[in-house]
């Protein structure tokens, strides 16, 4: 009769781990669904120009024969309003240093585009739109503000453990469920 009780538990617990397996894929299916397909293409960015310019080659490596950041500052913003018009915004976000490569990648503010400079002589070597930037930002929650990322990353964070906890039970659940 124990034995039968112990049986009774576990296809209980089956139950409850399939009900919950089965209403947290329900509740959060097009979010995971966005953050497959935002993973894809994350994945290839760098493969893919569409999403996201390729680094391009400077003239030195040699940091010592680079231009002043500053100066290249300024180059950066005179090519973004000269390429892609008054609308967009010149401030600066952030700059990306690429030694390795002799260039650097001017990143504004308010929108996606980047102008990658030549650090030696402040050569525009491309001006692009960073797709990824934008794709990153649904991604992750981002793109509606800092709070509801951190909001999002966590449930999202909790349901692919749960996720990974139920559907582990469920094949494995049964499987205990044979041998007793």
């Amino acid at each position: 009769m124990e034995e039968l009780t112990s049986r009774q538990k576990q296809a209980r617990i089956l139950r409850q781990t399939r009900r919950i397996h089965r209403w947290t894929g329900v509740t959060l299916f097009i979010f995971f669904f966005v953050i497959g397909i935002t993973s894809v293409l994350l994945g290839w960015k760098k493969d893919v120009d569409y999403i996201m310019p390729p680094t391009s080659r400077g003239s030195s490596t040699e940091l010592t024969e680079w231009l002043p950041t500053a100066d290249l500052l300024s180059m950066a913003q005179v090519a973004l309003t000269d390429s892609l018009g008054p609308t967009y915004d010149p401030t600066i976000d952030r700059i990306d240093y690429r030694p390795d490569k002799g260039s650097l990648k001017f990143l504004f503010k308010d929108h996606y585009g980047e102008v990658q400079l030549d650090g030696t002589t402040g050569q525009v070597l491309s001006i692009g739109i960073r797709r990824a930037d934008f794709i990153e930002q649904i991604h992750d929650g981002s793109i509606i503000n800092d709070t509801v990322k951190l909001i999002y990353s966590t449930i999202m964070g909790l349901a692919t453990i749960i996720f990974t906890l139920s559907g582990f039970w469920l094949w494995y659940g049964p499987k205990q469920m044979r041998k007793s």
